[in-house]
């Protein structure tokens, strides 16, 4: 159920581009763009420290952080087409699951992936049907 409020300042809003810090760049390059087919548009830094990530609609900004820590909370939310598809592609390319793919009372095909350092990004699939199978 979408809410929709008055804006109390007028600004409408653009993209919104979730950044997540991680230990190796290069490594988080090999998963985001070699397992889950993100493009580089950006990268900043000498060596770099900083890329802009895209695919589709979605964008991720990636910063080198050498002390990083995981949080246990999603760190971003992804919809996609085919949650099955993306779920089976990552078990066979060995991305660690932290929950199984499911098919939730709130309406979403959905899963939970960890990147390399141990981020937690929510895949979800808008269901045909709500509260049911597709």
């Amino acid at each position: 159920m979408e809410t929709t409020l008055s804006s109390p300042h007028g600004v409408s809003f653009g993209r919104l581009a979730p950044g997540l810090g991680v230990q190796d760049i290069n490594r988080s390059l090999q998963f985001y763009c070699g397992v889950l087919g993100f493009n580089k548009v950006f990268e900043n830094g000498n060596p770099v420290g900083f890329v802009i990530l895209k695919k589709d609609k979605a964008e991720l900004h990636l910063s080198q952080n050498k002390n990083h820590k995981a949080s246990l909370n999603n760190v971003a939310h992804l919809m996609v087409e085919d949650a099955t598809v993306l779920y089976e592609h990552c078990t066979t390319h060995n991305v660690r699951i932290i929950k199984a793919l499911r098919d939730a009372e709130f309406g979403l095909r959905c899963f939970v992936l960890a990147d390399p350092d141990g981020n937690r990004i929510d895949i979800g699939q808008v269901l045909p049907n709500p509260g049911g199978t597709a």
